[in-house]
């Protein structure tokens, strides 16, 4: 079973940026299409960036040109570049597979505010 664990959010002022990474254990992680997901109080869970194992990358329209995903397959590991950060960025962030049928992390929470 892969387990996923998140780190690297925190609080930051609008404008700010972060670096967001996502450790996965197993040894098939390098064939997964891996992705970002976030969920803001009171809101469901969205996704917000996916990477496949060719390194090709998507993203949400309200994350474009802010979000950058990348993964380092030799480290079991992918991370999320957040840049420009407003208060509506404000979530728990969580890695998975898309679809997101692994089971989830603890996630790792960004919170923007002045």
């Amino acid at each position: 079973q892969v387990q996923l664990v998140e780190s690297g959010g925190g609080l930051v002022q609008p404008g700010g940026s972060l670096r967001l990474s996502c450790a996965a254990s197993g040894s098939i992680f390098s064939i997964y299409t891996m992705a970002w997901y976030r969920q803001a109080p009171g809101k469901q869970r969205e996704l917000v960036a996916h990477i496949n194992s060719g390194g090709r990358t998507n993203y949400a329209d309200s994350v474009k040109g802010r979000f950058t995903i990348s993964r380092d397959n030799a480290k079991n590991t992918v991370y999320l570049q957040i840049n420009s950060l407003t208060p509506e960025d404000t979530a728990v962030y969580y890695c998975n597979i898309v679809p997101p049928i692994l089971g989830w992390g603890q996630g790792t929470q960004v919170t923007v505010s002045s």
